[in-house]
């Protein structure tokens, strides 16, 4: 399974973006699917989650950003508006995984797409 990140970018303080991921690969299904991010010299940390029964966010973007899926596409979204400098960060997304064949658990990262926010 591969999850391919889209969307990343420079935006003013106050600007909005979209960050898309795509997640492809052979016979698996997708359990939950999420966004994460790591600002320099700083931990990765959550930002949002999605499975199929709720949503969850960190209390630093709660009523800025919105996550959202298409299953049908099996992929996820993060529409950050209201963004702060502070925001700024890798965004990397995550993606739990069952292997139709194995019915092993894997849990899948993206690459990384940077989203910077000038002040």
């Amino acid at each position: 399974v591969q999850l391919v990140e889209s969307g990343g970018g420079l935006v003013q303080a106050g600007g909005s973006l979209r960050l898309s991921c795509a997640a492809s690969g052979r016979r698996f299904s997708i359990t939950a699917m999420g966004w994460y991010r790591q600002a320099p010299g700083k931990q990765r940390e959550l930002v949002a989650t999605s499975d199929d029964y709720s949503t969850d966010y960190a209390d630093s973007v709660k009523g800025r950003f919105s996550i959202s899926r298409d299953n049908a596409k099996k992929t996820v979204y993060l529409q950050m508006n209201s963004l702060k400098p502070e925001d700024t960060a890798v965004y990397y997304c995550n993606a739990g995984t069952i292997d139709h064949m194995t019915s092993k658990y894997l849990e899948v990262w993206g690459q990384g797409t940077l989203v910077t926010v000038s002040s």
